[in-house]
């Protein structure tokens, strides 16, 4: 995948950098930096790209994504609206592995939480029964300082390496570093399709967007996603109704059918349980018998 390349904005002294964002929508471009940012969702909701996989977010998740990882957090097209008054609360906590902290993992007694990060190169997803503790220890970096801080970060990561049932989001396949072009082309075309993805999109309307013909779009997109045109939307509109699903109410199959820009029920049926190995009920059934819910609102 090409994205671009970040630069964390902070004071270079700074090793262990917590961010506060209140914004009218997350970021929006796919990017790549150094540091390991540990993103705590407070309030939002939208579909998080990970290498080339997507999972939905939603207000009280937090997430791992490892460094050099490329990756957006894409808030729902609702939050770009003209008239929004949506806003996005999120806490990112970043540290770069291999830079002045590198020595701190060389120690015998912190080889394992080394090894923990380097097993979850592609990051994850906390359950969410382990929110309240981790969220709790990120505001405690945050409020503290000097050898304080310290402690409390390796007391996080101490707690995140003691977790065993991490939802994996990515493969942790790390291309080369991208060159910009390609970042803002690539992530022009995310952008687009994950923002018109209920109308009837087709494969020649993405490459004129893209300034390419049919085939030539084909073969770059496929190169740089590993996805067809075709699998990329529909995960987008898959990823779309999972959420619309479990939101807590909805009309029927059928309406959020044709509001994901399927144009049939059997259709959205199908290409329903091939993304998701499931059927819409049984998808339903098995995310409100294994997601718990706990909230651990910011003091």
């Amino acid at each position: 995948m090409r994205v671009l390349q970040f630069t964390i904005p902070v004071a270079h002294e700074k090793n262990i950098i917590v961010q506060r964002d209140v914004l009218p929508h997350f970021y929006p471009h796919l990017h790549r930096h150094n540091e390991i940012q540990l993103t705590w969702v407070q309030q939002g909701e939208g579909t998080l790209v990970a290498d080339n996989n997507m999972h939905t977010f939603r207000g009280n998740e937090i997430f791992w994504i490892s460094d050099n990882q490329p990756h957006v957090f894409k808030s729902d097209p609702s939050y770009f609206l003209p008239r929004s008054k949506k806003k996005i609360h999120a806490m990112m906590l970043f540290f770069n592995p291999v830079g002045p902290l590198a020595p701190l993992f060389e120690l015998q007694d912190t080889k394992g939480i080394k090894a923990f990060m380097h097993q979850h190169k592609g990051g994850f997803k906390l359950p969410q029964s382990q929110v309240a503790d981790i969220s709790q220890k990120m505001l405690r970096i945050r409020d503290t300082s000097g050898a304080v801080k310290m402690i409390c970060f390796l007391e996080l990561l101490q707690s995140l390496y003691n977790i065993k049932d991490l939802v994996s989001l990515g493969a942790g396949v790390q291309s080369n570093i991208p060159n910009e072009h390609e970042g803002v082309r690539i992530g022009s075309i995310y952008n687009y399709i994950m923002q018109h993805y209920e109308e009837p999109l087709t494969l020649e309307d993405v490459a004129k967007r893209a300034h390419m013909t049919p085939q030539a779009f084909c073969r770059y997109f496929k190169k740089h996603t590993r996805h067809t045109f075709i699998s990329f939307l529909n995960e987008v509109r898959i990823n779309e109704a999972c959420k619309q699903l479990t939101a807590g109410s909805y009309e029927s199959i059928a309406n959020i059918a044709y509001s994901c820009g399927f144009n049939s029920v059997t259709n959205f049926n199908r290409v329903f349980k091939t993304v998701t190995g499931k059927a819409p009920g049984e998808y339903v059934d098995h995310y409100f018998h294994h997601v718990e819910t706990s909230f651990a609102p910011e003091p």
